[in-house]
């Protein structure tokens, strides 16, 4: 898959096959459109084409802070290049895209820039300035400039009954299995790893602390839950917290992984750490030996469910 930043930069012979979207999670109604369109692009021998958008609109339009992401850009990007796709193109919105007549986005971009050849769309799409275009306007458009439009119908996306919003609720409330078997996939936070106040290692708990640039990124509830991450090309489990720490009086939401049967300096490692289990919600406790002994439990029943589930 390529990547391209930008629809005028992209530039192919090849007549393509699009879909739109953000694709915030990748989740498997996402999936199920862009399976789609990857067979029949092949079948077809042209090129699928996924164009995504960043920041996401409602960052843009509404200056929404507080709407939190599944995926940071790169994390989509690794996702969306597993399905097969051929191009990724990543176009910047912006309130003067966001001005752009449907009409303008089919014959500038879709058309001139993308060589379109084959629109697959999602049930009830909108687009364009105050989101003016939809299904009837593409039909129309489409026999204009001589491309076809393929709408998954609503019922197939029902059955799939999955949407970014859903998934979001589910990491906010807790409840990552749901969250897990909507997406596909654990969910993942991706970080780098950065000096923390050491108290794990004084306690025989190391950790290390895992720091988000992104703050976009949804950050899921605070509790202890089973991680797995690849190291060095091998994969290593663990147990995270994320928290503000009460029985050491922190003050600040800290994310912080303990790898089972691992010794290894990871300072300035940038980490992907995959979700697997919910273990517990954050307590504080009476003080460190009360800490300590939990920690242990929680050692005990995250080793049980990797033994049983994995």
């Amino acid at each position: 898959m390529k990547i391209v930043q930008n629809t005028s930069n992209f530039s192919v012979r090849d007549e393509t096959y699009v879909t739109i979207g953000t694709f915030d999670g990748v989740h498997f109604g996402h999936q199920k459109i862009i399976e789609k369109l990857v067979k029949e692009a092949k079948k077809a021998n042209k090129k699928s084409v996924v164009l995504t958008f960043f920041p996401h609109p409602r960052m843009v339009l509404q200056k929404d802070a507080s709407l939190k992401l599944i995926n940071t850009i790169e994390e989509r990007a690794v996702l969306l290049e597993k399905t097969g796709l051929d191009y990724l193109i990543i176009h910047p919105f912006s309130k003067e895209f966001s001005r752009m007549s449907a009409l303008e986005f089919v014959r500038d971009v879709l058309v001139n820039q993308l060589n379109i050849s084959k629109l697959i769309i999602g049930y009830d799409h909108h687009f364009g300035k105050n989101r003016e275009g939809n299904i009837t306007q593409l039909t129309e458009y489409s026999h204009v400039y001589n491309f076809k439009v393929e709408e998954i119908p609503a019922q197939d996306i029902d059955t799939v009954s999955v949407s970014s919003t859903k998934v979001r609720r589910a990491l906010v409330a807790g409840n990552l299995k749901t969250a897990n078997n909507y997406l596909g996939y654990s969910f993942m936070l991706n970080g780098t790893v950065v000096n923390g106040k050491k108290l794990g290692g004084t306690i025989g708990y190391p950790t290390a602390n895992i720091d988000i640039k992104e703050t976009y990124k949804l950050i899921p509830k605070n509790g202890v839950y089973v991680v797995k991450s690849t190291i060095h090309k091998k994969i290593v489990f663990g147990m995270m917290n994320i928290g503000n720490r009460p029985t050491v009086n922190g003050n600040h939401q800290t994310i912080e992984v303990h790898f089972f049967d691992f010794n290894q300096d990871l300072y300035h490692q940038n980490l992907t750490i995959e979700l697997i289990y919910f273990l517990r919600d954050e307590q504080k406790f009476d003080g460190i030996d009360s800490l300590v002994s939990q920690l242990k439990k929680d050692e005990e029943t995250a080793r049980d469910y990797l033994k049983n589930n994995l």
